[in-house]
Formats: structure tokens, sequence, C-alpha cells
């Protein structure tokens, strides 16, 4: 498949494409709003000039708050203008940057389609000096309109799965000449730098940066606030863990494991937090229905000792949430949906528990399981006994504390990594 084909195929499935915005509205509200700048119609007023980044979604977003930051220091005189492509995602920028400090500086609308004409509209008027996209969010028209302006673009946190390479290999005629128009892939590991480069990308254009992942810092208000929640709670003595960005069918998994513990220690505290705002309301609803004490964290209320699951209802809290708990179960991992952001409780000093389906982070999955400070659970059984031998063992749970910090240590240094590569596309 071509470019052209690939565009024409788009174009065909536009319907498809209104048909699932549409159900994605009826699901989540917000899905109904700012459709225009999807098409490039009714874009904000944008300061032109600057350099444009790309964060799909949530996570992605969150991993690019260190970047973003760091560019404004480096180049005061560059707006940032900030795509996502969910309504999830537009929350989390704005919450981000939205301040006054930002003002001027940091500006955001949606992605628009990746449709020629849609594209072109929006680069003529955002007119960046560098486009940045992170991790894998690659969109042929968008990057091809780009080398026509002879903008350069720069995959930043770059990774890329086995599962997805073969995805890409078989739209070989498409993905190749999009891969060669990049001047900058900064790969999080060297595998996935062989991957690019074997699908097309210029070898001198792929480095090895590591994962900006690891440059997380945490905020040392955080815990102390989190403290305080729990002895406002009268929980400090209370075993809590969390079971974060679940998935649809991962949730009963948690609940019959939580169920299991509160056999063993009836004042267990589990705080679920799905991923996907749209499911806070169906999930609470189960975890009603499974005749679970349940306390909404949206509804601002302190936790009472009664309660047996505090369902985690809020954007921009996930950290917080992390900090309140013992350890913590990090979704997308249970169901094959390939795991999400394991190094957020690490930083933590959270002992970390998975699913077996981390396709999408093979890399740091290893190198936390091989230093202790992970460990993989298969179901219900296995889950509930991991948790309840990390309250059981303190000195396990220590053990797999300092090995995850220590995991955090050894790999920081990827954004310098990447600033030092964009500084050359600026320069």
């Amino acid at each position: 498949m071509n470019r052209r084909l690939y565009t024409l195929l788009f174009y065909l499935v536009l319907p498809l494409v209104a048909g699932r915005l549409a159900w994605r509205a009826w699901r989540a509200p917000a899905y109904a709003k700012r459709i225009g700048e999807r098409f490039s119609f009714g874009l904000p007023p944008l300061k032109p000039g600057g350099i444009w980044l790309h964060a799909v979604s949530v996570g992605e977003s969150i991993a690019a708050a260190p970047l973003v930051r760091e560019l404004l220091a480096r180049y005061p005189d560059l707006p940032i203008t900030m795509t996502c492509m969910t309504p999830t995602g537009s929350e989390r920028i704005q919450a981000l940057f939205g301040g006054a400090e930002y003002a001027g500086r940091v500006q955001h609308c949606y992605l628009p389609y990746d449709l020629p004409w849609a594209a072109a509209r929006f680069l003529n008027q955002v007119q960046p000096t560098l486009a940045v996209i992170m991790e894998t969010e690659l969109w042929p028209n968008h990057i091809h309109q780009c080398a026509l302006r002879g903008i350069p673009v720069a995959l930043a946190n770059a990774r890329l799965s086995e599962r997805s390479a073969r995805g890409y290999a078989r739209f070989a005629k498409l993905t190749a000449p999009m891969l060669a128009k990049l001047d900058l892939i900064a790969a999080q590991t060297a595998l996935e730098a062989e991957r690019f480069r074997r699908l097309g990308a210029r070898a001198e254009c792929v480095e090895v940066t590591g994962s900006i992942k690891f440059d997380l810092t945490i905020d040392p208000a955080l815990p102390t606030r989190a403290a305080a929640s729990r002895e406002q709670w009268q929980a400090t003595s209370r075993p809590v863990w969390i079971a974060a960005s679940t998935h649809a069918g991962e949730d009963e998994i948690v609940l019959a494991a939580h169920r299991q513990l509160l056999k063993l220690s009836p004042d267990a505290l589990l705080i679920l937090v799905p991923r996907h705002p749209e499911r806070f309301n169906a999930v609470f609803e189960l975890c009603q229905r499974q005749g679970f004490i349940t306390q909404r964290r949206s509804s601002a209320e302190p936790v009472n000792a009664a309660d047996q699951v505090l369902l985690g209802d809020t954007m921009g809290e996930l950290l917080f949430l992390y900090a309140l708990a013992d350890s913590a179960f990090v979704g997308g991992s249970l169901v094959a949906n390939g795991g999400h952001n394991l190094l957020e409780p690490a930083a933590l000093g959270k002992p970390v528990l998975s699913g077996p389906h981390l396709f999408n982070f093979l890399e740091i999955a290893a190198q936390l399981r091989s230093a202790g400070a992970l460990s993989e659970v298969t179901g219900v059984d296995d889950l509930a006994q991991q948790v309840a031998r990390l309250w059981r063992e303190p000195e396990t749970a220590e053990a797999m504390r300092a090995a995850g910090l220590a995991v955090m240590q050894a790999n920081q240094g990827a954004l310098a990594r990447l600033l030092a590569g964009l500084g050359r596309l600026l320069s």
C-alpha cells in the first residue's frame, strides 16, 4: 500500500470514523465537543513559528511534560503547540499547562485527522520549525506535509514492539517512505532502534536515548500529602493496595482477589482506578453489584473504616493514589493490552505487580523483573497471594521498593540525550 492508496482508503472509511466518534460521544460526551478541530476547522488562535509536539493521549502527555518544560526553558522565544487525539489527553494538557505562567507559550488543540488537506491546513496555521511526535503515533500524511515544508520531524521516546513492527512490515510501501522522512528517531532501546532501521528509517537518524519515563521526578510533597490523608482516614496501619489503569475484564479479577484479601485482612482497602473515564460509572456499579462498600474519590469524602473499595474516578491524581498504597498492580496486563507505565509506582517506592501481557514495555519490565522490583501474576489467586505476601513479609516489600528505585536511578538521562538530538534539529 502506498500513501495515495492509504489516503483513498481513509476517505472511504470516514463514515466509520464518524460512527466511531459518535459512539464514543455517546459513552463520553466530551468526544462530541470541538469536532471541527479534528478536520482543521475552528482551530483556536495559534501563534506560529514554534515547536509542534503531539502526544496521543493521557500517558504520552504526562511523559512529555518534562520535555515541554525543558524546551520552554531552553527556547523561551518558541511557542509550543501540543496536540492530542482524546478528551482525556486534552484535559491533562490543559491541567499541566493551562496556568498563567504558560499563557502564550503553550497552546493546544486536537490533531486533525490524517487527511492531506486537513494536515496542510493545520501546518499552514501552526508553521512549526520542528515537529516532535511522542512514542509511535505515526501519520503518513502529516509527516509528508512536514517534509514538503522542510519541517524536521522527530519521533521522541520511540517504542516499537515486535508485534507492531510486523504490522508495519505488511505495509512496507507506505511505512518505509514515511519512516525515511523522519529526521530523528530517539528510540528507547537498541532492539527497537534496529526494528525502525529494518522498516526503512535512515540509519544515521536513529539513536538509542532510553526512555524519558525513567526521568520522572516525584514532588516531595506528594508522599507527605498521602501520609496525611491516610492519617485523616485513620488508615495508617490499614493494608492498602491499588489496581491502576485497569481495562474491561480486569476489574472482575481484581475484585475477586480483593474478596480473598478481605478474608485475611477484613480492614483491607483497594484503590481501583479504571484506565478510561467513560468506564468510571460502570466500574462503580460493578463494585456495588458485587457487594463491596465503595467510596468514589470524586465525592471528596474521606474514606472511612467501613469502606472496602476507593474508586479512583478523578483525573490527574494517579501518582497521588499510588502514593496512598502499600503496593501497586498496574493494569492493561491481565488482558492482552500490552500493559501501562510500571515506572510511576516504582518511582514512588511501591512494590510493583502486573499481569503477563507487557509487550508495550518489554525492556522496562525485563529490567524491573531482573532487579527483583516486579512480580508478575496470572489470575485471581496469584494476585491475592502476591498482595498478601507483601503485607505479610515487609522485608520482601522493602527489597522490591529499593530495587525499583535503583532501576529508576540507573536509567536516568534519557531526557538530556533527547534534548541534545532535538537541539541539533533546531540549530
